[in-house]
C-alpha cells in the first residue's frame, strides 16, 4: 500500500502562484508513475500533470507553460508548482501514484483562485 498526503493548497488571486506537495509513504517504489489530478465542482476528475519513472513530464494543455511537476525519489515527494493561476484552475487537487494495475490517491487539497 502507498499513502499519499497533499499540502500547500489555499486561496490565491488570479495571476498568483501556489506550490503543492505530496508526501508518499508506505511501499513506495521509484518506478511508480506519479501525478496530480484535479476536480472542479460539478466536473469529473481530470489529469493535470504526470511524471514517468524516468522523469518525463506530461501536462494537460490547459496548464502547459504555467505548471511544473517534479519528483524527488530520495525524499518520496512529488511537487506541483503552479504559476499564473486562473479562476478555472480552482478545484480539489489530488496526488496520484500508479503501479501496474494499482493506483492510490491522496485525500486532496483545495485550490481556489479568485479575486
Amino acid at each position: 500500500q502507498v499513502q499519499l498526503v497533499e499540502s500547500g493548497g489555499g486561496w490565491v488571486q488570479p495571476g498568483g502562484s501556489l506550490r503543492l506537495s505530496c508526501a508518499r509513504s508506505g511501499s513506495v517504489w521509484p518506478y511508480d508513475i506519479v501525478g496530480w489530478y484535479r476536480q472542479a465542482p460539478g466536473k469529473q476528475r481530470e489529469p493535470v500533470a504526470t511524471m514517468s519513472p524516468g522523469g518525463v513530464p506530461t501536462y494537460a494543455d490547459s496548464v502547459k507553460g504555467r505548471f511544473t511537476i517534479s519528483r524527488d525519489n530520495a525524499k518520496n515527494t512529488v511537487t506541483l508548482q503552479m504559476n499564473s493561476l486562473k479562476p478555472e484552475d480552482t478545484g480539489v487537487y489530488y496526488c496520484n501514484t500508479v503501479r501496474f494495475d494499482n493506483q492510490w490517491w491522496g485525500q486532496g487539497t483545495q485550490v481556489t483562485v479568485s479575486s
